[in-house]
């Protein structure tokens, strides 16, 4: 799905006042953290996740690992945070946080 800058732009504004859900240590993704995703996509449609330290390359190759496991879209990553988005029809309005920032 392919966001025009309008929406990436009301997004990001959004995901700068979310704290990370999810945050990954050193021993990088494992099924455990993709499952966490997951759900807290399934819940949230817009999440924040803390990446491990490293290189910025390593960075970006975590976030795209993420974004493939999940079935979500990258929005932005700055530092060691990264956004993610994965829309779901029937999520709860007082879990999403597409719902509760909507115009």
């Amino acid at each position: 799905m392919q966001l025009d800058n309008a929406t990436i732009k009301r997004l990001k504004g959004i995901g700068h006042e979310l704290k990370p859900v999810v945050m990954i240590g050193n021993n990088g993704v494992t099924p455990a953290i993709t499952e966490e995703i997951d759900r807290a996509l399934s819940d949230h449609e817009l999440i924040k996740v803390k990446l491990p330290a490293g290189s910025k390359h390593e960075r970006d190759l975590v976030c795209t690992e993420l974004a493939v496991a999940a079935k979500a879209q990258l929005i932005h990553t700055i530092g060691r945070m990264a956004l993610l988005l994965r829309q779901n029809p029937n999520a709860n309005p007082k879990l999403s946080n597409l719902a509760r920032h909507a115009e």
